[in-house]
């Protein structure tokens, strides 16, 4: 009798312990399977500089894991924000719209998860050190289950160090873009813009229109006033012409006191209204050399079907210099 009691206790204590080993190897086999998956993120991520490819290649990676519709990322202070939405049509800008709300709003303001117009929402923060960015998973139908968002926290301390090479990546990208002096675009955006905007004008018969603009007198300013001061006038003169256009137009500066300015659906009529209130903004800035008022002299040229964008750059060139011989402070046109 002792003996059968023995027995089953032994028989119980081996089930128990098979029962612990097999519970164990579970446990490995999905942690291997976790870091087989993150190791995967990370020589996927290994290769990518900008920040929209990193939004793309998380989305698909992780949707073989759990399914969403969204992934956005915001960065307030960088002004960065990208998303990788997997809709079309209406309900990829309702989406989007959605999403924007919520990464524009402070972190204290919104739950870590949430449902809202049928989404499930969830949010998490980086700490980037110098700055904070908010990424936001959104998704149909149930809400992730816990394994799930403890397995996306793991994948995002992978994601961290590549988020902050992008962000390096495109503050670098957008210094090579951007006139160091006055933050405008430079004419390294207007040769990579210039063949899609003309062929935009061409494919919808639209009107567009190229302004070319040279300061008046503004050699006098660096003379007498000193090349600091010069520089301060190029900036104000910048910020003055930047205020007056539209956010769709695309002003350009060229080099030293020269600069151009793009009008997609303007006839030449408009913009000449328009280069005639540059002509006044810059004349009330009251900028006084000793030899007369600072001014700026523009040359109008309206891209027509037959020219090459080297020749209408080039008759918008030879327009602001009939402006500038006949007196300069004044518009002039083809």
């Amino acid at each position: 009798m002792n003996v059968k009691i023995l027995d089953d206790q032994a028989e119980v204590q081996v089930a128990a312990t098979m029962a612990n080993l097999l519970s164990e190897l579970y446990h490995h086999q999905r942690q291997s399977e976790k870091l087989q998956k993150i190791n995967t993120l990370h020589q996927r991520m290994a290769g990518i500089l900008d920040l929209p490819s990193m939004i793309k290649t998380y989305s698909i990676w992780l949707m073989e894991v759990t399914e969403h519709e969204l992934i956005g990322y915001h960065n307030a202070s960088r002004q960065r924000m990208h998303m990788f939405c997997s809709y079309h049509g209406p309900k990829r800008r309702e989406a989007i719209q959605l999403a924007q709300r919520i990464m524009e709003q402070p972190a204290d303001q919104a739950p870590d998860s949430t449902q809202t117009i049928g989404f499930n929402v969830h949010k998490w923060i980086f700490d980037h050190g110098d700055s904070q960015g908010v990424l936001v998973i959104m998704g149909k139908g149930e809400p992730l289950a816990e394994d799930e968002l403890q397995f996306i926290d793991e994948s995002l301390i992978t994601l961290s160090e590549p988020f902050k090479r992008a962000l390096k990546y495109e503050d670098i990208f957008a210094q090579a873009h951007q006139d160091s002096l006055t933050g405008l675009p430079n004419r390294f955006v207007f040769e990579e813009r210039i063949d899609s905007i003309v062929e935009q004008a061409r494919r919808h018969s639209r009107p567009l229109t190229l302004a070319a603009l040279d300061l008046d007198r503004f050699k006098a300013v660096n003379d007498t006033m000193g090349h600091f001061m010069g520089d301060q006038v190029l900036k104000q003169v910048a910020d003055t012409l930047q205020k007056e256009i539209r956010l769709t137009d695309m002003l350009i500066r060229m080099g030293g006191d020269e600069f151009l300015l793009v009008l997609p659906d303007t006839s030449i009529l408009e913009a000449r209204f328009l280069a005639e209130r540059l002509c006044l903004a810059v004349e009330q800035l009251n900028i006084n050399t000793n030899v007369g008022k600072l001014a700026i002299s523009i040359g109008l040229s309206e891209w027509q079907p037959d020219m090459t964008i080297p020749n209408w750059l080039e008759q918008a060139d030879d327009i602001l210099y009939q402006a500038k011989a006949n007196g300069g402070a004044q518009v002039a046109v083809n």
